[in-house]
């Protein structure tokens, strides 16, 4: 008898557990509805069930089932995606306990996983969802001629559970903030002359791990591997370059090595434009607002938008800040590049749908239509007013923040 009830009792804990971990049937109105897969909806519906969107239209073409748990909002958009960040490595104390996203003992290690220093409790990610952000492609920060890899993950606070990728791009860098944490390279030059020599040595390694004779492959380097990677198209290579002559070397290496490289930060991308669109690469733009200072020095607000007006792929990043809370915005970013020559249509795309696809999860994130994930965000006004409040965050079909902020 006791065996049975304690049976009964395991089996309705089990239950409610169960019960708890279902994705509620949620229906969001708002009066402009941006999916990013065609034209904004006005007075549109969102149906969300099981953590996917079920459907989205307009109110007369889309009814409400009975028991959907409804929120109303003056405009509605998808998540935002940021396509470049330190969130989770780096803490939002900006003291050496919570910033892990730069190893300054060698300067390329591209073996660093950022699943292995990545913190889903720290207050960053909750601060950064807060205001929108439902994605982050997050790992190791610039500073390293290779400083190790990114991740992709939700910010919903179910932390792992939402992992998405554990390796999406290596980080690169090109610059003088190199030689400020190493004793080399100090030079652009030498900086460059490493990166081709380690990239030679993956190739050889490649080909060395092929030989069809088991006795005479290498042992696993994981360095070489991951660098091979990069070289077979597996990564991303992830450039952080700002200074002209930085990112045209970084074009260099990118043709010599036939690599599928996105271009990070780009402050004076704005003199090379004929350059970047000739070599098919896109830009996640350094934040409009960053600290003009050291190789940003030359930096512009109008950069997005006049890349964008080119036809260069561009995201907005919240970057790598050195003061708390180390994130920026990415909203409020998007918003002064609007200020400053992006269309808003261009604006909202460079942290939604632009930045879906360069982390390559464009099916999944990144716009609002029927079976994609569930992550949307609810505002009292024009998403790029500063006066205006993210009011409600949804993440795989879970309400994760309705307090307006």
């Amino acid at each position: 008898m006791k065996k049975k009830i304690q049976l009964a009792a395991a089996l309705m804990a089990a239950t409610i557990v169960g019960m708890s971990q279902v994705q509620a049937q949620i229906a969001v109105k708002g009066e402009t509805v941006y999916t990013q897969a065609g034209a904004p909806i006005k007075n549109g519906v969102l149906l969300i069930s099981n953590g996917k969107i079920e459907a989205v239209g307009a109110a007369n073409a889309v009814q409400v089932p009975q028991g959907y748990k409804t929120y109303t909002a003056k405009v509605v958009t998808p998540g935002f995606v940021d396509a470049h960040t330190s969130v989770g490595l780096a803490g939002i104390y900006n003291i050496p306990a919570d910033q892990q996203q730069l190893e300054k003992t060698a300067p390329v290690q591209p073996e660093l996983r950022a699943l292995d220093a990545y913190n889903p409790q720290e207050e960053l990610v909750e601060w950064v969802r807060d205001h929108g952000v439902t994605t982050i492609n997050t790992g190791h920060g610039p500073g390293a001629l290779v400083s190790g890899q990114t991740m992709t993950i939700k910010t919903s606070p179910d932390g792992f559970a939402t992992l998405m990728d554990t390796t999406k791009m290596i980080a690169f860098t090109l610059g003088s903030t190199v030689g400020e944490n190493y004793n080399s390279p100090k030079t652009s030059a030498k900086g460059m002359a490493m990166l081709r020599a380690e990239l030679q040595a993956a190739q050889a390694y490649t080909k060395k791990m092929a030989n069809a004779d088991v006795s005479k492959r290498p042992d696993r380097n994981l360095k070489l591997e991951y660098l091979a990677g990069v070289l077979n198209k597996k990564y991303k290579a992830l450039v952080t370059a700002n200074r002209a002559n930085d990112v045209m070397a970084a074009l260099r290496l990118a043709k010599e090595f036939n690599l599928d490289m996105i271009l990070d930060g780009g402050a004076e991308a704005y003199l090379l434009i004929d350059e970047i669109k000739a070599a098919g690469v896109p830009v996640i733009l350094h934040p409009t607002m960053a600290r003009a200072n050291g190789d940003s020095k030359n930096m512009s607000f109008e950069s997005a938008g006049v890349l964008a007006r080119a036809g260069v792929p561009v995201a907005i990043q919240s970057g790598f800040e050195q003061y708390v809370p180390r994130a920026r915005v990415l909203l409020f970013e998007a918003g002064v590049a609007v200020a400053n020559g992006m269309n808003p249509e261009q604006a909202l795309a460079s942290i939604t749908t632009t930045p879906a696809k360069l982390i390559g999860l464009e099916q999944r994130v990144g716009s609002l239509e029927k079976g994609k994930d569930a992550d949307v965000v609810l505002f009292d006004g024009d998403p790029f007013e500063y006066t205006t409040h993210v009011c409600a965050v949804i993440i795989d079909g879970k309400v994760v923040n309705e307090e307006c902020k």
